[in-house]
């Protein structure tokens, strides 16, 4: 019987050889940086202009990476002559600057996460669908090949009935850095949260029993926060994320028949493993790497969808990412976290 037992490959092809489009970036932060490197040294795409609200930054991003057109608003940006925008903002402004480039009839990828809210999320989706274009959110981590695999085994019923999932994620940030401003939706929820969350529902769907428990910073942000998380059919969920302290990033999927375990940081390229109780072990081993060796898949991906007149991608359904936001948001609610322009976790103004 073991001797049947064996991972698939990834089907993920080289990203060389997705039609190249003219990418325009909204926002020139490190982010931006990352998937400009990345972009630009793995595979055919073509990032043709890049917008800020200070010209300035613009031009010295423009001349770091050889993009050609640098813009001093968003609105000029978007009215560019390119084929998507990569929105690369903090995220409290990646609503507002989708629908800008929405309404300016370009495709869009927005960086993770979609929004700050589910109410965001949608009106996203929704203006998207409107305008048959192009939407998604850029969770890298699902364009990976590593994840194309494990998609393989948990459709393969390789696990058997899931069961649990544990995930978490914490760093150490100098206290400059942008996760401790009150004012750009801080706090490592969405910063860093947003990745073991979006694996817990992705694999288990959305929760029908949720309980978290926070601590605050005096910074006026969420320090850190768990939940814990009850699905249809018993099954469980536990995550945690802080802004304290690096930790493993580790996340392992339970099933009846066997367990799955990324290695951490699991949001990054590297390799997991897969234990059944007789002792078996199925490893699949890809070199660990950061930004500079994943964000391309993401835009290799999104060019493919484009070509192929695909709204959105497998990887990242439009559905997903609202049901993430509708999850951090019921967290947010019970722990009393309102980000600015909210009257409530939901989105909903007075």
């Amino acid at each position: 019987m073991t001797g049947n037992r064996s991972l698939p490959v990834s089907r993920v092809p080289d990203s060389r050889d997705a039609p190249p489009l003219r990418w325009a970036i909204m926002g020139p932060g490190w982010i931006a940086e990352r998937f400009t490197e990345s972009v630009q040294a793995h595979t055919s795409q073509v990032i043709a202009a890049i917008g800020s609200r200070s010209l300035d930054r613009s031009e010295l991003f423009a001349a770091r990476h050889g993009i050609p057109a640098a813009f001093g608003s968003y609105k000029e940006l978007a009215a560019s002559d390119v084929d998507i925008i990569y929105v690369a903002t903090p995220h409290n402004f990646h609503y507002k600057a989708a629908l800008l480039a929405l309404d300016a009839g370009k495709h869009v990828l927005i960086e993770k996460p979609i929004g700050i809210n589910r109410e965001q999320a949608a009106g996203i989706a929704d203006r998207a669908a409107e305008a048959g274009l192009f939407a998604a959110e850029a969770m890298w981590t699902f364009f990976l090949p590593k994840f194309d695999v494990i998609r393989q085994v948990l459709d393969s019923g390789m696990l058997g009935d899931l069961t649990t999932v544990f995930a978490e994620y914490g760093e150490h940030f100098d206290r400059s850095h942008r996760i401790f401003d009150p004012a750009l939706a801080g706090g490592p929820l969405l910063d860093l949260g947003t990745y073991p969350l979006s694996l817990i529902t992705s694999v288990l769907g959305e929760p029908d029993h949720l309980l978290a428990l926070g601590e605050p910073h005096e910074s006026g942000v969420n320090a850190q926060l768990s939940a814990v998380m009850s699905f249809a059919g018993g099954r469980q969920a536990m995550m945690n994320t802080q802004l304290h302290n690096f930790t493993p990033t580790s996340a392992t999927i339970v099933g009846t028949e066997a367990s799955l375990t990324i290695d951490g940081p699991f949001n990054m390229p590297g390799g997991f493993a897969v234990r059944f109780p007789d002792g078996t072990r199925l490893a699949y081993e890809e070199p660990a790497g950061a930004h500079f060796e994943g964000l391309h898949y993401e835009a290799a991906a999104v060019a493919r969808a484009i070509a192929a007149g695909q709204l959105e991608v497998p990887q990242r359904p439009l559905a997903e990412s609202i049901r993430t936001m509708a999850v951090a948001d019921a967290i947010r609610n019970q722990l009393g976290i309102v980000f600015p322009g909210e009257s409530s976790a939901s989105g909903r103004r007075d």
